[in-house]
């Protein structure tokens, strides 16, 4: 039998090949930061992402917007839209309290799902996508992402404080401003 005979081949659509859109998206972005990591550092990379995170947070604040008809969105608002978003991209983010200081947030599951294991520039996306909405409509924002699955932790911890106090102050995290307009 001649080898590689069409006639008896198993189509290629009925092989057990595990790819399908949503797991090569994640494989591809985790190589992403992966490849970024190795070769500019983890600073760095969190820095590239951060800009992907900015850009998609504010074409995110703005489908929200315009998707409520309202020109800027409250507190409450805010962190229901974090949670929302958050919801349709697979992850299980929650309210854990909310003031006019600060929303904390919990998560039970990442997006990113066990590709975001080892890569927290990845969670640069979060904080960016987190920090821009809530400073555009709030004015302010400090992301501080005090427990990440990325770094190993069972969840994530993500504190976006409200106003610029001593307390943000002292938290590690990414300040955001309202841009100008």
């Amino acid at each position: 039998m001649p080898p590689n005979d069409a006639s008896t081949m198993i189509p290629l659509t009925q092989l057990d090949i595990p790819l399908e859109r949503e797991g090569f998206q994640s494989d591809l972005i985790r190589e992403l930061s992966s490849v970024l990591e190795d070769v500019v550092g983890l600073e760095e990379a969190s820095g590239f992402i951060s800009i992907v995170g900015q850009n998609m947070g504010t074409r995110l604040d703005s489908a929200y917007r315009s998707a409520l008809a309202v020109s800027s969105l409250t507190r409450s608002q805010v962190a229901d839209v974090l949670v929302d978003l958050k919801a349709r991209i697979k992850g299980d983010f929650y309210v854990i309290e909310q003031d006019d200081e600060r929303i904390v947030l919990g998560n039970r599951g990442c997006p990113f799902g066990d590709k975001a294991h080892g890569r927290t520039s990845m969670c640069m996306m979060t904080s960016n996508v987190f920090g821009v909405i809530a400073s555009e409509n709030l004015g302010y924002a400090r992301v501080s992402l005090e427990e990440t699955i990325a770094q190993g932790d069972a969840g994530c911890r993500i504190v976006i404080y409200l106003q610029p106090t001593e307390e943000s102050g002292a938290s590690p995290g990414q300040e955001y401003f309202r841009s100008a307009l």
